[in-house]
């Protein structure tokens, strides 16, 4: 049984804005409308939120106010974490550099390296005092405990007599604390010059906050001038750039560290970002009753299939079946019967009139859940069918899921768009994305749009990649944190469509299975790649993952 996975939150400013939107918005009105008055919030674990610079200070402010702290306190406790990391990642005779910039971030650097110097390590420390007002308080007390510290060699920069470049290899390890997410312009040509340079010395950089150089949130899809972290260690929380393609390179892997932020600060705390864990997804899970019947789970159907693109059908049942439907329908070409009939008996199959593809999509009150388009093909008639679908379910208040082709049936004729439902979902990736609304040349640039579409057009946009970022009217994007290079196979996004119509089918509503499906289908892949390798991994083991990813989630 799936429950309601609403957490009970009282944020009333967010509450205030979310109405006045609704007023100038019919369409974020319907979604208020949907799913209630008080809008989703996911959790109050603080790691899920992605706040931004204005909100984090905030919550750093409340933090101090609370615990009875200073700011040099959480610098302090900034350099503990951080050294603790680097000294399970490497091991004291390292060669190692640390660069650390004016402000509070060059002041967690300082701290660092005194921690590492204490543990054994030399690193050799330039500080950059190239700012007419100096160094900030935290920066110039953290200089100063560091001047006490044996075993380190330390250099202040001040612009006044020439630097000289350190000597960097691929064997250097080079603690980066030049700016931290605070950063809000563009890097002097000065440091610019200093960033490629340590980029191009190929050095095993690891980031404190973020890669100097990178906003925290938008970036225009440029990391020229920003520093290429092998490793970034956001403090306290994630940062919204971290999960965009464009940045990817520059982020590296990244761990968010805790330095001890407020937790109740950070439920409280308005955000439009947010990330998608185990721990969330499991709010909206439970083990089944042991009296129930395959008649409490529901039933969805799902118009899928063409001559030669019946597997797209296939992989859609098996998610549905294996996300927990009671009942699952194909509707497809005559000619895939037995195809679908053979390959997954636990399904049912109706005949479409038409022998190879779809001409006919009838909206039938009695299903809990429908899906269109894996493999159904953009024939004109099977383009007219989808249209007069969308006009009968719209008529009918109920929301559908489309995918796939689906997708590429609105892109030749983009006015069915306004036939769809108020908050139904639509699974494109980058790809099919343009099609729809036009091409974009960045991830950042693609999610600005699916934002505005979203809104626009009352829609959930499962936008998919590598962080899946689900979109919704109400302008709140979620990032899902599972998932592996091996869900790059065909047919995966089939199985993931099958997911979302089952757990939808079982009743969870369409803005919970929206972030649900694409966890589950997530860990699904996780646990493919485990036994198949990264390579290896097909749609087909995806599918047959999904049960044990679901288990995996409600029991941790």
């Amino acid at each position: 049984m799936i429950k309601d996975c609403r957490p009970v939150i009282r944020v009333i400013f967010f509450e205030l804005f979310l109405v006045f939107r609704a007023l100038i918005s019919p369409k974020v009105t319907n979604f208020v409308k949907q799913t209630g008055t008080r809008p989703f919030h996911p959790s109050e674990s603080k790691k899920m939120n992605i706040l931004s610079n204005e909100e984090l200070k905030n919550v750093e402010q409340k933090t101090l106010e609370e615990k009875g702290l200073k700011t040099i306190d959480l610098v302090e406790r900034v350099g503990q974490v951080v050294a603790r990391e680097i000294r399970q990642m490497w091991d004291p005779g390292v060669d190692m550099v640390v660069f650390a910039g004016w402000g509070n971030n060059g002041a967690d650097a300082l701290a660092t390296a005194r921690q590492l110097a204490q543990a054994g390590y030399e690193p050799l420390v330039y500080l950059f005092n190239l700012r007419s007002s100096g160094l900030s308080p935290e920066c110039r007390v953290m200089r100063d405990r560091l001047l006490e510290t044996e075993g380190l060699s330390f250099l202040e920069i001040n612009g006044r007599e020439p630097f000289e470049w350190p000597i960097l290899t691929t064997n250097t390890v080079l603690i980066d604390g030049l700016f931290g997410s605070g950063l809000n312009r563009a890097l002097p040509r000065s440091l610019q010059v200093l960033i490629h340079h340590i980029n191009d010395s190929g050095a095993q950089v690891v980031s404190i906050d973020v890669p100097s150089g990178m906003f925290a949130e938008w970036n225009s899809g440029s990391i020229q001038d920003v520093i290429h972290a092998k490793y970034t260690f956001a403090i306290g929380l994630p940062r919204m750039a971290f999960f965009l393609g464009d940045n990817a390179e520059a982020v590296g892997d990244w761990k968010v560290l805790d330095i001890g932020y407020s937790k109740e600060a950070i439920s409280k705390a308005p955000f439009s970002f947010t990330m998608v864990d185990r721990e969330l997804v499991a709010q909206c899970l439970k083990p089944r009753n042991k009296f129930s019947s395959k008649a409490d789970y529901g039933s969805t159907i799902i118009f899928a299939g063409s001559q030669g693109m019946m597997g797209a059908a296939i992989l859609s049942a098996r998610g549905a079946l294996r996300s927990g439907a009671g009942k699952v329908t194909i509707h497809g070409p005559a000619i895939g019967n037995t195809i679908v009939q053979t390959a997954v008996p636990s399904a049912m199959y109706q005949d479409d009139i038409n022998g190879k593809h779809i001409v006919q999509m009838a909206y039938n009150s009695k299903y809990d859940s429908f899906a269109v388009g894996p493999g159904i093909g953009t024939a004109t008639d099977t383009i007219d069918a989808l249209e007069h679908f969308l006009i009968a379910t719209q008529a009918a208040g109920r929301q559908v899921i489309l995918d796939a082709d689906a997708l590429n049936c609105i892109a030749r004729r983009p006015n069915l768009l306004n036939f769809i439902t108020d908050v139904s979902i639509i699974t494109p990736h980058a790809e099919e994305f343009d099609r729809i609304f036009s091409k974009s040349e960045t991830d950042e640039e693609r999610l600005k749009k699916a934002i505005r579409a979203s809104e626009d057009h009352g829609l959930i946009i499962v936008l998919k990649g590598h962080h899946t970022a689900i979109v919704r009217p109400d302008g709140k994007v979620m990032f899902n944190s599972s998932g592996t290079p091996a869900l790059a196979t065909p047919g995966s996004g089939d199985v993931l469509t099958g997911i979302i119509a089952g757990l939808m089918a079982t009743g969870m509503k369409a803005e919970y299975a929206a972030f649900v499906g694409p966890y589950i289908h997530g860990v699904a892949g996780e646990l493919a790649e485990a036994h198949h390798g990264e390579y290896g991994v097909t749609a087909e083991d995806i599918a047959v993952c999904v049960g044990r990813a679901i288990n995996e989630i409600i029991n941790g």
